[in-house]
Order: C-alpha cells, then structure tokens, then sequence
C-alpha cells in the first residue's frame, strides 16, 4: 500500500492508527494534529449528506441521520472532487440499512433528492420557445417519427409509496396528519431555469418521458405509455413538459438518401 492511499484509508476510519512518517511543522503531536483533521474531513461529507438529504435527515432526526451518513461515509468514500456528486449511492445504503428498515419508504425519498441534487446541477440548455413546438408539432408530415429531447435535468422515479406528497409535506407545515404514505406514487424532477421542480405523475407518463430521453420517437413512446396504463393522456402530459421548459430540441424523422 501507498503512503497516499495509508493515508487515504486511515482519514476516512476512525479507529485506524495515522499513518507512520507524518510530522508536524510546529513540534506537535502528528497523532493529533491527524485525528482533528480526520474528524474535519468526517464532519464536512456527513454535512454536505445532511445538505443533500434534508427531508431524509427530517424523517429520521439528526442524531440517527449523521449516524447512519457516517457509516455510509466509511463504506463509500468520495471518488470525485466535486462534492456534489458525493453521496450518489446513499440512497441503496439506506436501503440495505437495516436500523432505517421502520420507515420503509426512506430510500425512495433519498432517490428523489438525489434527483433534485442532479437537476440542480444538470448542463444548462436552452429550452424550445413553446410556440415552436407548437408548430412543429403541427408542421410535421410524419408526426410519429418524430423525436424530442429532454432537458439534461429531466428525470423520473416510480415508488411504492407517496414520495411526492411525502416531500412535499416537509416543505410546509401541517399535511402529515392526513398524508398516507402507503399510496404509491410516480416523480417527474426538473429544473425550470433556477428553480427544481417536482411534480406527481402517472405511470404512463413515466413510460413516455422515459422512452423520449432513451431516443424513442414519439409514436413509439405513446405506444409504451398505453401498454403501462390505458388511461395515460399525450396532452397532459405534453403540456406539463412544454410549460416547464422540458424540451429542447425537435428532430424529424430523417430519410436516408438512395
């Protein structure tokens, strides 16, 4: 093993010994001077886990939340320099967790601020003036070849439980009374220029957005859509994507020349 990675392995475990070699400028302990860097580095991944999760650290209070993210931090130590990138695998830790297992839905809700965290930080791309896509929709001969491209920030996630309402409930005061969390429910995520979105939706328009941000063209995506539910509605979920700034491109079909 490096000196580098000794040095890695020992600043993210607390009960290793420092490494050996290490000395101090000022004559002071190097034991020391390691441990409160140690706990430096510990202390600054579990807040930005707490940053990233805040309504994950509110359904399991903060003493259980920095427990468990300072388990997840010794298990899965950054591979990134970006700290926003960091805690990407916490929600399937949760899941595996057995002391979370009381609150069955706490991984879904930690996918969907991972989600939110992604759409923060997603690649800017102009949308498509809602008129244009208008009339391109209406121009096209042939309308079910027709491909749109989402915005980098786009994503869905599909729960056995209310994610979406339970999200919701902790951003204001007083609807976890009545809220049942048992009820499954559907997430579109995106971000409308600053500002990340999230919104309830059916399961047929899970199977569309999904199958437009794999590249299906359009006749092909509504197609998936009714076979996930016959009751999916093209306009609906159309208009969501349009009035919030979702598509960014509109590719016809292509001909290849003889």
């Amino acid at each position: 093993m490096s000196l580098y990675d000794e040095f890695a392995s020992a600043l993210l475990t607390p009960d290793q010994p420092c490494p050996e070699g290490l000395v101090s400028r000022n004559g002071a302990d190097p034991a020391s001077r390691f441990a409160v860097y140690r706990n430096n580095v510990h202390s600054s991944l579990i807040n930005a886990m707490a940053t990233a999760y805040p309504v994950t650290l509110q359904l399991v209070g903060e003493a259980f939340f920095r427990a468990m993210a300072g388990l997840f931090v010794q298990a899965c130590p950054p591979t990134s320099p970006l700290i926003s990138e960091y805690g990407s695998a916490f929600p399937a830790f949760i899941q595996d967790f057995e002391p979370a297992a009381s609150v069955p839905y706490l991984a879904d809700i930690a996918r969907l601020e991972r989600l939110r965290v992604r759409a923060y930080h997603a690649a800017d791309t102009q949308a498509l003036d809602p008129q244009k896509i208008l009339q391109g929709l209406q121009s096209q001969a042939n309308l079910g070849n027709l491909r749109l491209q989402l915005h980098p920030s786009v994503a869905t996630l599909s729960s056995a439980y209310a994610v979406v309402a339970l999200w919701a409930a902790h951003q204001s005061d007083g609807a976890l009374a009545t809220l049942n969390p048992w009820h499954a429910q559907a997430a579109l995520v995106l971000r409308q220029g600053l500002e990340v979105r999230v919104f309830a939706i059916d399961s047929g328009s899970v199977t569309f957005i999904n199958s437009l941000a794999h590249g299906s063209p359009l006749e092909k995506a509504v197609e998936h859509a009714l076979e996930a539910t016959a009751e999916f509605d093209l306009h609906h979920c159309l208009t969501l994507l349009v009035s919030h700034n979702a598509i960014t491109h509109l590719y016809p079909d292509q001909k290849v020349s003889p």
